[in-house]
């Protein structure tokens, strides 16, 4: 699951000495909240995003400007470079998603630049982007019924489940294991790929396992 895979390879880009006016117009034509600074052979400089754009020109003004639409109408003295994110964060070709959502999550950032062994970018991933990854990853865009089991922490235990989905014939998209559900014992819940999943819940009761609702009410005792 790398971001490569998933990440926007047509990217909206601007150079440094660009003027802010610029910068801000690109972002309403083409709705996005990030764009990457590059210079020659595409390499990667900086980062300025629409919050930059307002704390550079006050929300007033920058609306009042934006909302033409073009960057031809109007100049500024500020340029990119001066308001820019030097030296961003980024991301390789060989970092996961994982590994984006975890940054995204302690920088506070939208967006990742993902560049090559030279920096030069090769792609943006956005907080839209991971979502939309982890939607299909998990394969929860298909129909299908999410079911929740409660389990010791005993890793032969998620052998006995799957085992039993396969026995049932019944496919999964992804399973999630939250293991702080009660002290010694952890939540599986897997995403199945069929809405007729009544007979699984029997056998898995009559193996042993204690069944809960997604929603949080349980649905069987162990």
């Amino acid at each position: 699951m790398f971001v490569h895979n998933f990440m926007t390879t047509k990217v909206i880009t601007i150079e440094p000495k660009e003027d802010i006016a610029r910068a801000r117009a690109l972002m309403i034509r083409h709705r996005c909240r990030h764009l990457p600074v590059v210079q020659a052979d595409n390499v990667l400089v900086g980062m300025i995003s629409d919050r930059d754009l307002r704390s550079a020109l006050g929300s007033t003004y920058f609306h009042e400007f934006g909302d033409r639409g073009t960057d031809a109408e109007v100049q500024t003295s500020v340029r990119v470079q001066n308001v820019m994110t030097h030296n961003p964060i980024y991301l390789s070709l060989s970092s996961t998603i994982q590994d984006a959502l975890l940054l995204m999550e302690k920088k506070r950032v939208g967006a990742f630049p993902v560049v090559n062994e030279n920096h030069a970018l090769m792609g943006i991933i956005s907080d839209r982007d991971l979502l939309n990854a982890f939607i299909r990853v998990l394969g929860i865009k298909e129909p299908g019924s999410l079911l929740g089991i409660v389990v010791d922490e005993d890793f032969t235990e998620m052998g006995n489940i799957v085992n039993a989905m396969i026995k049932e014939n019944i496919p999964f998209g992804s399973i999630l294991v939250y293991r702080q559900w009660r002290p010694g014992r952890w939540a599986v819940f897997p995403y199945l790929l069929s809405k007729n999943i009544s007979h699984l819940k029997q056998k898995l009761r009559e193996m042993g396992f204690e069944l809960i609702d997604p929603a949080g009410e349980d649905i069987g005792t162990r």
